[in-house]
């Protein structure tokens, strides 16, 4: 997701500095006018006034931001790092002290469209932190989004994004559950969907994510890894609140299974390989 959000910067017209862990992918945006290569975190610290990340997981985002080279080494006081990853409020808390000891400035600024809403600028963003500081970088996400929602204080951004994705997460896995077993009774897939999509079940997942199951295409817009770890996380924070999530629970389970068979790096609907399997039935358009 990272290339197309720093794309969308650059064509707004900024001047954009990049690091990645793919070095070549870095290197060969760095060659666009405007944009510039940078070989650590910390040069991109030096450089830009608002720094964006999208990373995996926590480490990840404690690596690059917090790490030994990190961005936190390079960044003046006043600048400002926006990271639009999914990762524990807890983390992000204690990344935003680190570098409020610098007098910088930290926003967990999750993002939800997957790779598609990152191509087309359509992302939508969930932020936590002080707002003043979001107001006043504001124009630099409404180069990469259209729906931008500000939370409230640290965490919150990444509260409201767990949230939002445990719905999805179980959404899903209802959805996998219902298509095996009606492919199982003898009920055309494509048949199933168009009640779905004409019923009180029918939800955005359902009509993004069928086209794909029924022609068993399953690059991933949003890997199952991921959706893994976001599960994760929600029943971290579960945890610390004394919430119970209990159908969240066994998702994240069904879900480790899909990853335990080799479908992590696959897109999330490919969790229905496990259900496939057991039930000896295959979701497939005509």
């Amino acid at each position: 997701m990272g290339l197309p959000m720093a794309e969308h910067l650059l064509a707004a017209g900024h001047e954009v500095a990049v690091w990645s862990h793919t070095k070549a992918k870095a290197q060969k945006f760095g060659k666009k006018k405007g944009a510039r290569y940078c070989a650590t975190p910390k040069t991109v610290g030096k450089f830009a006034d608002c720094i964006f990340l999208c990373v995996g997981d926590s480490e990840m985002s404690e690596q690059v931001l917090i790490g030994k080279n990190g961005v936190i080494e390079g960044i003046s006081a006043g600048n400002v790092v926006a990271d639009a990853s999914t990762i524990s409020p807890y983390t992000a808390k204690r990344i935003a002290k680190a570098f409020s000891a610098k007098k910088a400035h930290y926003l967990d600024a999750p993002c939800t469209g997957s790779t598609p809403g990152a191509k087309g600028g359509t992302l939508t963003f969930m932020v936590g932190g002080p707002k003043k500081v979001f107001e006043g970088v504001k124009p630099y996400f409404e180069a990469m989004g259209t729906n931008f929602y500000y939370c409230g204080k640290q965490g919150m951004g990444l509260h409201a994004k767990l949230s939002q994705n445990l719905v999805l997460a179980n959404m899903l896995q209802g959805f996998i559950e219902g298509m095996v077993l009606a492919t199982k009774a003898g009920v055309k897939p494509e048949l199933m969907f168009d009640i779905l999509d004409n019923s009180a079940a029918k939800s955005g997942l359902v009509s993004f994510k069928a086209p794909a199951l029924f022609a068993r295409q399953f690059d991933a817009a949003f890997p199952l890894k991921w959706m893994k770890k976001d599960v994760s996380l929600m029943l971290e924070t579960g945890r610390e609140m004394g919430v119970p999530l209990p159908s969240t629970a066994q998702v994240h389970e069904l879900f480790q299974a899909g990853c335990a068979a080799g479908h992590g790096d696959e897109d999330i609907i490919a969790a229905v390989k496990i259900f496939e399997e057991w039930a000896g039935v295959e979701v497939k358009g005509g």
